[in-house]
């Protein structure tokens, strides 16, 4: 798994839990997708600059991820999506298990027009679009980038 999606599911988390110790952590990446060793998990903590509180561990004050760049839609597109669906004005994509978010997170960064807002679960995305039309052009935009 690449280091950025990995590190990303780690701030992520963070977000929606506490964790007071590596292993905490290290169970939730699994159930995410990630298979982290120790000594990975010890290297992403300090690159990520997370320190540990009486709570758990916790990301630099004031810090909420943004620095940490993806890497292009295309890319993700490719290395996860397995099926474009569309349903009326929405687009129901499912990719390799644990890799919704990061690419739907891509697709909110793209800020394409055809995209109102997406949902992410574990491995599948909503896109919901302004209309079918728009729905069915973001159909193929995507699909053009699977090959």
């Amino acid at each position: 798994m690449n280091k950025t999606l990995r590190q990303r599911a780690i701030l992520d988390a963070l977000k929606h839990g506490t964790f007071a110790s590596q292993e905490d952590l290290q169970r939730t990446m699994r159930k995410r997708g990630f298979r982290v060793g120790q000594a990975t998990l010890s290297r992403d903590i300090r690159d990520l600059n997370l320190s540990k509180t009486a709570r758990g561990y916790a990301p630099p004050q004031g810090d909420n991820g943004v620095g940490l760049a993806l890497p292009p839609v295309s890319r993700l597109v490719r290395e996860f999506v397995l099926d474009i669906r569309t349903a009326q004005n929405q687009l129901v994509i499912k990719t390799i298990v644990g890799s919704a978010q990061p690419v739907a997170a891509a697709l909110d960064e793209a800020e394409w027009s055809e995209i109102v807002g997406t949902i992410a679960g574990d491995d599948t995305i909503l896109i919901v679009c302004p209309d079918k039309d728009e729905a069915r052009k973001l159909a193929s935009r995507i699909q053009e980038m699977l090959g």
